[in-house]
C-alpha cells in the first residue's frame, strides 16, 4: 500500500541504457517452503463466520483479508478484526502487500458510521482502524480517518481506538494535526523495514518521512502512544535493524512490532529468509533494553495482532513509569 508502481513489474534499465522486459511467470522465483513455526490452520469456527458476515453485510473491508493475515483464524474467532477503510483499492504498490492497487472508488460516506456500528456489535474494547493509501484525495484520506474515530466516540465510547496511518504524501503534517486533534489512544505508522531497503520493497515512501510523522504526532501530542513495525526476513542485516530501533526511539516511538514477512503471492518479492523464533526474541530483548513501553515480537507477529493486551500492557507500563518518577 506504499506506492505507485510495483518494482516487480517495471522494466529494469540495461546496461546500454535501453529497458529489459520485466520477468515473466515462467522465471518467477518459486514461494518458499515455510518453517512448521509459521504454519497455522485454516480457519473453520463459528464465530469466524459470523465475525466475516457482519463484516459483509456492513459493506466493511478488514486488512485481516486483504492483506492475507496468518493470524485471521485466531483473531475473528475471537471476533477481533481490523477495519480498512477507504475502499479495498490502493494508489499504491509495495513490493510485499497484497492489497490491489488501482483507481480507487469514491469515498463511502456511510462508512464511520457502518465502523462504529461494526465495533458495538463486536463488543470491542480495542479497534484498530487502517486504511489503503489514497494520494488522490486532497488530504490523503485523513478527514475518514476523523469521521470514523467521531463516530466511534458516538457510539461506543468506551472503546480505545488505534489508527494505522499510511505517510499522507506531500500533505502529512495538516493531516496528522486533524488526526491527532481527534483523539485516538494509539496512532501507528509502520516504518516497514529498514532504509535500505527502500528502494525495492517501499519505493513510493521516504524512511524519514515515516519517522518524521511519528514526531509530528508527539509534537500534537506527546499523551498519545505511537507504535510502528517491521518485517524482518527481507534482506535486512541485525546492526540495520538495532539502527531503526534508535531511530525510533529519537522520534519517540512506544511501541515496536516485529514480525515476519510472508510472500502473499508469486508476484510479490522472494523471503529472503525465514527469522527464526529465538532470533526474535532476541530482538525483543534488546528493543526493551532501548526503552520501548511494548514490544512485540515474534514470526506471527503483525500490527493489530493482539493489540487490544498490548495497548493495555503499554498503558501500564506508562503509569508504572510516571509513579516511579514522582516518588
Amino acid at each position: 500500500m506504499n506506492d505507485l508502481s510495483s518494482p516487480l513489474n517495471a522494466a529494469a534499465p540495461g546496461e546500454n541504457g535501453t529497458a529489459t522486459p520485466a520477468a515473466t511467470p515462467a522465471t518467477t522465483p518459486p514461494m518458499a517452503r515455510k518453517p512448521d513455526w509459521i504454519r497455522v490452520k485454516a480457519p473453520t469456527s463459528k464465530e469466524y463466520g459470523a465475525t466475516r458476515d457482519l463484516m459483509r453485510g456492513l459493506g466493511l473491508n478488514t486488512v485481516c483479508e486483504e492483506a492475507a493475515c496468518p493470524n485471521i483464524g485466531e483473531c475473528w474467532s475471537k471476533k477481533h478484526a481490523t477495519v480498512m477503510i477507504l475502499g479495498d483499492v490502493c494508489t499504491r504498490a509495495c513490493a510485499f502487500c497484497n492489497v490491489k492497487t488501482g483507481m480507487p472508488r469514491a469515498v463511502d460516506a456511510a462508512e464511520p458510521e457502518h465502523v462504529a456500528e461494526a465495533a458495538a456489535k463486536l463488543g470491542l474494547e480495542h479497534i484498530v482502524i487502517t486504511s489503503v493509501d489514497r494520494d488522490d484525495l486532497p488530504d490523503g484520506g485523513a478527514g475518514q480517518f476523523v469521521k470514523v474515530i467521531e463516530a466511534l466516540r458516538r457510539v461506543t465510547p468506551t472503546t480505545t481506538i488505534e489508527i494505522l496511518t499510511p505517510d499522507f504524501r506531500g500533505k502529512m503534517r495538516a493531516s496528522v494535526e486533524a488526526i491527532v486533534a481527534a483523539g485516538p489512544d494509539v496512532y501507528n505508522h509502520n516504518l516497514e523495514t529498514v532504509p535500505r531497503l527502500y528502494p525495492t520493497i517501499r519505493p513510493g515512501a521516504r524512511y524519514y518521512a515515516s519517522l518524521r510523522l511519528l514526531e509530528e504526532v508527539k509534537a500534537h501530542n506527546p499523551l498519545i502512544f505511537t507504535k510502528s513495525g517491521l518485517m524482518l526476513g527481507l534482506g535486512e542485516q541485525r546492526l540495520e535493524v538495532h539502527q531503526v530501533m534508535d531511530d525510533m526511539r529519537c522520534a519517540g516511538i512506544d511501541f515496536l512490532t516485529m514480525g515476519q514477512y510472508l510472500r502473499p503471492t508469486k508476484r510479490h518479492v522472494e523471503v529472503a529468509e525465514f527469522v527464526t523464533p529465538q532470533a526474535f526474541s532476541a530482538y525483543g530483548a534488546i528493543a526493551r533494553a532501548k526503552g520501548f513501553l511494548q514490544v512485540a515480537a515474534s514470526p506471527l507477529t503483525r500490527s493489530s495482532y493482539h493489540a487490544g493486551e498490548d495497548f493495555a500492557q503499554m498503558r501500564a507500563a506508562r503509569e508504572a513509569q510516571l509513579t516511579k518518577a514522582t516518588r
